[in-house]
């Protein structure tokens, strides 16, 4: 089975990351107001730039590959593209950030680019979603207001294929499909599943948590087709619009916060539970079929290294004492390795996952977590081992 790549990017929380078209680069947030962009030397990632311009915590990022924009939103209520252009005075190329005009009144929440790299969404704590598209008049990103009939926190957005459907889950426990069509920007779209005619800001399906949870992440499947929405209920909700049909999968597990889709039958989630799961399906049925971090290998390999490791510095009982309560507060006595540990990659809450890399006809055959750790991770989507006494049941 293959080994997830396991880098510990900082001792802080990471509260999102983005790549670059070619992986080598990530830029990420470290819980506070500056993004920071890392380059891979090796078998280590090394802090390259840092993107200072935002006066508080920047809460999502996202990479356009094509071309290679960086949009950022934050809780000051401002959003920033960020775009490489030579420096006047040593001819370097830098990163020039450019000033969205949002509207909005409350905290910017999450952000993402749309296929055609032409438009982004940024979803807001003041119940709306801002739709920015480039005015070359002003040479300012200027934003249209998706409002109707969102109630609350707008927690994260996901683009459809067509680049004019969008689809957001929010804290009013509701996954919603909207039109984002712009007449300038957006050639009239064809016909979908979700609707033919779609003016800006038109409903095209609005779907509930099933036990009432904030929807904490949405997701188009490739085709466009289907919707994955999780919620703050423990579940994951699956929506064929054609039926309509929705499969609700429900965990005995903590709730998840991200996901994303891997092929038009499978998809990964991760939050509070500290490890990646995969759930697969189609129309006749989903459901959870494993985990993508073997917490039966690491556990033997944890327990072998602990009865015959060398006594040392660095694997002391004192050491890891004072290295527990720096970095995770731990200040009891005991076995700190069995009171602290977890036995999963992840020693905290996994905060985003993203496509990372794909195979043949566009299926990823790899994807990246960031979590509360602070670290960054690799997974193969094809290491699936058994989530023995986790499976959730599923629930039509």
């Amino acid at each position: 089975m293959s080994t997830p790549e396991v880098y510990s990017i900082a001792k802080t929380p990471v509260t999102c990351h983005a790549f670059n078209a070619d992986r080598s680069q990530v830029a990420v947030s470290l819980n506070d107001n500056n993004v920071q962009i890392y380059a891979k030397q090796g078998k280590e990632w090394i802090l390259s730039e840092t993107l200072s311009e935002h006066d508080k915590l920047i809460t999502s990022i996202d990479w356009a590959p094509n071309s290679n924009r960086i949009v950022t939103a934050s809780q000051d209520r401002n959003a920033y593209v960020w775009s490489l252009s030579p420096d006047p005075l040593t001819g370097h190329l830098v990163w020039k950030p450019t000033l969205v005009l949002l509207r909005i009144n409350r905290a910017a929440t999450f952000v993402r680019w749309s296929p055609n790299e032409d438009k982004f969404a940024v979803a807001s704590g003041a119940r709306a979603i801002a739709i920015c598209s480039f005015d070359p008049e002003n040479n300012w990103w200027v934003a249209r207001q998706l409002k109707k009939p969102i109630r609350s926190t707008v927690l994260s957005v996901d683009w459809h294929p067509n680049n004019v459907l969008l689809a957001a889950g929010s804290a009013d426990m509701k996954a919603r499909v909207f039109s984002a069509y712009i007449k300038d920007v957006d050639k009239r779209p064809s016909p979908t599943i979700w609707g033919e005619k779609l003016p800006f800001n038109t409903i095209c399906g609005e779907y509930s948590s099933p036990a009432g949870g904030w929807v904490h992440a949405v997701g188009f499947s490739p085709s466009g087709d289907v919707l994955a929405f999780a919620s703050h209920d423990s579940s994951i909700s699956i929506v064929y619009p054609g039926g309509p049909m929705v499969y609700n999968i429900r965990i005995s597990s903590l709730p998840y916060v991200t996901l994303a889709w891997t092929s038009e039958d499978a998809l990964v989630a991760a939050g509070h539970d500290c490890q990646p799961v995969v759930f697969s399906g189609s129309e006749q049925g989903w459901g959870l079929i494993g985990t993508l971090d073997d917490i039966t290998a690491s556990s033997a390999s944890k327990t072998h290294g602990a009865k015959t490791g060398t006594v040392g510095r660095l694997n002391s009982a004192a050491f890891n004492t004072f290295r527990n309560a720096d970095t995770r507060g731990h200040t009891g006595g005991g076995d700190t390795a069995s009171d602290t540990e977890l036995l999963t990659v992840h020693q905290n809450t996994i905060t985003s996952v993203r496509p990372y890399a794909y195979g043949g006809e566009g299926i990823v055959s790899r994807v990246s977590t960031t979590g509360v750790d602070g670290k960054l991770v690799i997974w193969d989507v094809n290491a699936v081992s058994a989530l023995t006494g986790k499976m959730g049941g599923l629930r039509v």
